[in-house]
């Protein structure tokens, strides 16, 4: 694996850097740094996310045939690590790295046609209808139903864990359209358009603050809802074998560059806070030794992620590796949180720190960075389940890669 980079290389990567400048708002970026979540409002994603079509960079793991910048591995690495040392706002995944690619892979050349240069434009907000009540990770287990009716299905049932469903256009679901006895042979994978009567959307409210600008997980209840055959991505009956392409783009995704920002942002904070005997917490040798093994962990993740993208740039799938990718990017995320927690003491204890906004008498406790370090906590405890929890992730490797 050459890690080298050219004089071509260097360019792009400052060509990255000053579009950024120029083109991110300073206060959306104020804005991001203060979202426990790492969401803001729809209209500020959707602004984002058309900057960077109409710069044609987006669709990033996109072919050039269908509008990808068709960037090599080393100008997707120089191009991400660029976007997380400035904070950008993160491309929603529903559309673009989701149900994206099973379109381009099994959808017809219509199917192709009608969504994907919409996708590409974010001028339609997807969301994901997999996981159901009672099901946890056991996605074949989903009893949401699809039973045919002249040129329609009728579907009927509930998808859960839902992000940001409320904003959505369409949603891409695994339904059941017959009984066989291996499960996993009964499930087809639909479109359905989010405006179709017999859909409502009722919010869960989660531990990590309160509705308001944070609440991104819905339920999703279909009763009676028709949807036309056409909207059926391949064969019907074969949507297990698209849902396990789909959650290879789930879980197969970078997370060095954001971790080591995060890091970086964690180191600023331990000079800044005081231990116990007056020093700064970065001197503290118990938690310096936490950073460094993080740190370290980073690090291994770094040099992972860029030997998966060597394989990649030859065609390949990312495979069981996903799994790899999402236990490790999970769990060191998670211990960021932990770590913040603790670097802020007690200015973690009020829960809704909300910062000073207009016509708010509010007096925020402690410094501005203390805000949102309860609500992340919480917030991280759902990556390592997402996505298929990470026992799950255990499992396929076990299989796939180790034949156990």
């Amino acid at each position: 694996m050459d890690l080298s980079f050219s004089d071509e290389d260097f360019a792009f990567q400052k060509e990255v850097r000053g579009w950024i400048a120029e083109n991110y708002p300073e206060d959306m970026k104020l804005r991001h740094e203060r979202s426990a979540n790492g969401h803001l409002e729809k209209e500020a994603h959707v602004y984002w996310q058309q900057a960077l079509y109409k710069k044609g960079w987006a669709g990033l793991n996109w072919p050039a045939e269908f509008g990808g910048p068709d960037f090599t591995p080393t100008q997707r690495y120089l191009y991400d690590l660029e976007m997380s040392a400035a904070g950008t706002l993160h491309v929603l995944p529903f559309g673009m790295s989701m149900v994206a690619p099973v379109i381009m892979k099994y959808g017809t050349q219509e199917q192709r046609d009608k969504y994907l240069p919409d996708i590409l434009a974010s001028r339609v907000w997807w969301c994901q209808g997999y996981s159901e009540p009672g099901s946890g990770s056991d996605l074949a287990s989903l009893s949401t139903k699809a039973v045919r009716d002249g040129d329609h299905y009728i579907v009927n049932g509930t998808k859960t864990w839902n992000t940001l469903g409320q904003y959505a256009d369409m949603i891409f679901c695994l339904v059941r359209t017959s009984n066989e006895d291996i499960r996993q042979k009964g499930i087809s994978f639909l479109l359905i358009d989010m405006k179709s009567p017999g859909i409502e959307v009722r919010p869960i409210i989660t531990i990590d603050g309160p509705p308001e600008g944070r609440q991104e997980i819905n339920e999703v209840h279909f009763t009676d809802v028709r949807v036309p055959i056409e909207n059926c991505i391949g064969e019907e009956g074969k949507g297990w074998t698209y849902a396990k392409y789909l959650l290879e783009f789930e879980r197969g995704n970078a997370y060095s560059h954001g971790l080591k920002a995060g890091l970086a942002n964690l180191k600023s904070i331990a000079a800044t806070e005081r231990s116990s005997d007056g020093s700064s917490l970065l001197e503290d040798e118990a938690y310096q030794a936490k950073l460094s093994s993080v740190e370290i962990e980073i690090h291994a993740m770094e040099f992972t992620e860029l030997r998966i993208l060597s394989s990649l740039s030859t065609g390949k799938n990312v495979g069981p590796e996903s799994s790899l990718l999402k236990c490790r990017g999970t769990e060191i995320q998670q211990s960021l949180t932990e770590l913040m927690v603790e670097a802020v003491g007690n200015y973690s204890v009020p829960f809704d720190n909300t910062r000073s906004i207009k016509g708010n008498n509010f007096e925020a406790i402690g410094p501005e960075y203390a805000s949102t370090a309860s609500p992340a906590y919480f917030n991280t405890r759902k990556v390592s389940i997402f996505a298929g929890s990470n026992e799950i992730q255990r499992n396929i490797m076990a299989k796939m890669v180790l034949g156990l």
